[in-house]
C-alpha cells in the first residue's frame, strides 16, 4: 500500500434533471477522522450516506465537504394556507359589522400576506431518491480525487522521511565510531580525571576511586542507546514499504527516536559526540514534523 498524507483538496461537478451541484472537499491534518459537512437547507437526508462514504475511503484528517446546489425551477406550486384564510375572514366579518364600507374583494384577501404561498413544484419520492443517488455519487468522485491527491502527497513525504532515516543512520554510525568510545581513550581519560582527584586530595582511597570509575564509565556508554536507534531506524523503513494508515505508528517511532537521542546526549562526555547527538536531535525533529502529516 502507498503512504498517504492528511493534506488534499478536491472539487467535483454534476448534473440531473433540474439540478447542478458541485462537492468541495478539503483534508487537513488530525488526530482521528472528523468530517464536517455543509449541505443546502432541504439536502440533510444525504448526510448519513456522505459520511459512511468518507469513513469507507479515509482513516485519519479533519475533513470539511462542502455541497452547493443550483436549481433551475421548471414550474410553481400555490397553496392557500387556509387557517390564515379563515383568521382574515372572521376579522373581516367583525370589521363589516361595525363599519360601513365595500365588502372585501378577491384579489384584496389573497394578496394578504399568508394567505397565498408560491413555491417551487416538488419532485416526487422517485425523482428526489434518483437525485440524492447522483448527489452522492458526484461526492464519490470527489472523495477518488481527494484520496489520489493524498497519495501522491504521501509519496513526497515518504522521500522525504527516507531520506532523514539515511541521516539519522549515518549519525549512529558516527557515534559508534566516535574516538571517545575506545576504551584506551575511556581509561586515559579516567585516569586522567583520578590522577587530578588524588593529587587534591590523597586521603581518598584508589581502590574506591577505581570502583566508581568503573561505574561512571558504565553509566556513560552508549551502547544500548546505539543498538535502539539501529533497531528504530529499522522498523521505520518497514513501515514505510508497508505504506497504508501507519502515521500513528510512526509517530510513536520518531518519540522512542527522540528519546534515544537525548539519552545519548546526556551520557556522552566527549564534546565531538556532543556535537554529533545534537545534530542527530535535529534531524528526528525534521523527522517528526514529516511524520504528522501523513495519514
Amino acid at each position: 500500500m502507498a503512504l498517504t498524507s492528511m493534506t488534499g483538496f478536491a472539487r467535483s461537478h454534476g448534473a440531473a434533471e433540474t439540478l447542478r451541484w458541485t462537492w468541495e472537499m478539503r483534508s487537513v491534518n488530525g488526530k482521528g477522522l472528523d468530517v464536517r459537512l455543509r449541505l443546502p437547507p432541504g439536502h440533510e437526508r444525504i448526510e448519513v450516506g456522505a459520511r459512511e462514504r468518507c469513513a469507507a475511503r479515509l482513516t485519519r484528517g479533519n475533513i470539511q465537504a462542502t455541497l452547493s446546489i443550483d436549481t433551475e425551477s421548471t414550474g410553481h406550486r400555490i397553496k392557500i394556507n387556509e387557517d390564515v384564510l379563515d383568521e382574515v375572514v372572521k376579522a373581516m366579518e367583525r370589521i363589516g359589522g361595525r363599519l360601513n364600507v365595500q365588502p372585501p374583494t378577491l384579489d384584496g384577501i389573497l394578496s394578504i400576506r399568508g394567505v397565498v404561498d408560491v413555491a417551487d413544484a416538488e419532485p416526487d419520492e422517485t425523482l428526489r431518491a434518483a437525485l440524492d443517488a447522483a448527489i452522492l455519487a458526484g461526492l464519490d468522485a470527489a472523495l477518488v480525487d481527494l484520496v489520489a491527491m493524498r497519495t501522491r502527497e504521501g509519496a513526497a513525504i515518504g522521500g522525504v522521511l527516507a531520506l532523514r532515516l539515511d541521516e539519522i543512520e549515518r549519525l549512529v554510525g558516527a557515534a559508534e565510531e566516535s574516538p571517545a568510545r575506545k576504551p584506551e581513550t575511556i581509561r586515559a581519560r579516567l585516569a586522567e580525571q583520578i590522577a587530578l582527584l588524588l593529587d587534591a586530595a590523597p586521603a581518598l582511597d584508589p581502590d574506591r576511586l577505581h570502583q566508581e570509575a568503573v561505574l561512571l564509565a558504565a553509566k556513560a556508554d552508549i551502547r544500548e542507546e546505539i543498538d535502539r536507534l539501529v533497531a528504530h531506524i529499522a522498523a521505520a523503513r518497514a513501515l514505510l514499504a508497508e505504506g497504508g494508515p501507519v502515521g500513528r505508528r510512526l509517530d510513536f517511532l520518531a518519540q522512542e527516536f527522540n528519546r534515544e537521542v537525548n539519552t545519548l546526549c546526556a551520557k556522552s562526555n566527549d564534546r565531538t559526540l556532543t556535537a554529533t547527538g545534537l545534530e542527530m536531535k535535529a534531524v528526528v525533529d525534521q523527522l517528526r514534523e514529516q511524520i504528522q502529516n501523513l495519514e
